[in-house]
């Protein structure tokens, strides 16, 4: 978890799931959940994950199995997915593009790899 608060750069791969509640600026790509929360705010290029769930603020491309954007949610960005659901009073500015599967080139599938976070700069307290 990425708590309130914080601001981070670098990248999150891996296995398994991630919860950002704080701002995340870089890459993401894993094979597991994503869940940016209500105070989440996230600037990625392409987001990658095998489930996105959207309450806070991304600006960027999801290519994911699943897609969930909360009321509170909101997307800057172009979706690629399989299953996509929205709850009413979500925000979508974005083109979506569903597809009968995705290809989310994670490399090799690894029980024993856990979700990383790898820092390009130093995290600062707001």
């Amino acid at each position: 978890m990425l708590g309130a608060g914080v601001i981070w750069q670098g990248n999150i791969s891996g296995s398994g799931g991630v919860r950002i509640e704080g701002t995340f600026e870089g890459q993401i790509a894993m094979r597991g959940i994503l869940v940016v929360g209500e105070t989440g705010r996230v600037t990625c290029e392409n987001i990658r994950a095998n489930t996105v769930i959207v309450a806070g603020a991304v600006r960027g491309n999801i290519l994911a199995q699943k897609v969930e954007i909360r009321a509170t949610g909101r997307i800057w960005g172009n979706v690629t997915t399989v299953s996509f659901a929205t709850e009413e009073g979500a925000f979508l500015r974005g083109q979506i593009r569903m597809e009968d599967a995705v290809e989310l080139d994670l490399g090799p599938e690894s029980s024993e790899q856990p979700s990383t976070i790898s820092d390009q700069s130093t995290p600062k307290e707001s």
